[in-house]
């Protein structure tokens, strides 16, 4: 297993960090906790380039994502008046750019390795080639599979799963893929909250919607059935290992703890490496002071995989 990162995903915001729960920094506190632990870390070259984001992105939404209003709105915080697109561009867009070069970078070396690889940042599950909203400007798994197509590293009829256990249902990557039966769903997630659209639930290949206050166990016995259903013809699967599941999480509804959502990470990764698919993990939401421990203790649990 190798960790993708790099500096620059974490958000460096000042005074505008208390706008929204997002520990923006947690990325670098995930390397610090991992210092004495025997594992590389590889790094993107940069972010992904504009023209790779605008291949992916429908006419209209490349010019929605140059809209400081419409930014925003998706990063769900107020209209400040103050602060320029340019500010937002560097401080909040350029990480999620190289987030999606992390996811990219991680995707290519599983295919050539057929190891797990590990993008701290990512997991933009929300946003799609249409929309942008919850905290995701950029697709980053739609964004890697087009690029991944294109360069003919999967090719159009290869099976690609993404597997999503961030409390919240995966809507942008649902929806991103609705037309595409080649990419499978498996969702894990809060049933009661944000988004609830029928219609992107009702895409999910294999679906695990659970109510609010769901403890460890019980959330690991719903995982563990779904996982049953995985068989072996997968190219390559996406993770996203969102830890806003955590009970102190105010924005998840779950009841887990740092060590149930390390055995989640390590049993979804037993499984999927049993059956010889290539891995990438990537980050997706967690809003509390846990989330960087609750990173730090699967990597260390997975570490040997």
């Amino acid at each position: 297993m190798k960790i993708i990162y790099e500096p620059r995903f974490n958000y460096q915001l000042g005074l505008l960090k208390y706008l929204h729960p997002f520990d923006g920094e947690k990325f670098a506190k995930v390397i610090t906790e991992l210092d004495n632990l025997d594992i590389e870390i590889i790094y993107p070259q940069g972010p992904v380039s504009s023209v790779k984001i605008n291949e992916y992105l429908n006419e209209l939404m490349r010019k929605l994502v140059l809209s400081k209003t419409l930014i925003l709105r998706a990063l769900e915080v107020p209209k400040i008046p103050f602060v320029s697109f340019n500010f937002l561009d560097n401080k909040i867009l350029l990480p999620m750019r190289l987030a999606v070069a992390g996811t990219l970078l991680g995707a290519e070396k599983a295919l050539s390795s057929g190891d797990i690889m590990w993008n701290l940042s990512g997991g933009f599950h929300h946003a799609s080639n249409v929309n942008m909203e919850g905290f995701c400007i950029y697709n980053d798994i739609g964004i890697s599979y087009q690029q991944l197509c294109k360069n003919g590293q999967l090719s159009e009829t290869d099976k690609v799963l993404i597997i999503d256990v961030d409390a919240h249902h995966g809507n942008g990557n649902a929806y991103s893929f609705k037309d595409n039966q080649n990419v499978h769903l498996l969702d894990v997630y809060n049933a009661d909250i944000y988004p609830t659209s029928d219609f992107t639930r009702n895409r999910v290949n294999f679906p695990v919607p659970l109510k609010s206050g769901i403890e460890g166990h019980e959330y690991l016995d719903n995982l563990n059935q779904a996982l049953k259903l995985v068989e072996t013809d997968y190219a390559l699967a996406f993770i996203i290992a969102g830890t806003d599941v955590l009970a102190v999480d105010k924005l998840g509804g779950f009841e887990l703890t740092v060590e149930d959502v390390a055995k989640r990470e390590k049993a979804i990764l037993t499984y999927l490496k049993n059956l010889d698919i290539p891995t990438v993990v990537t980050g997706g939401g967690g809003y509390s002071k846990q989330s960087a421990s609750a990173i730090a203790a699967s990597i260390k649990t997975c570490s040997e995989l």
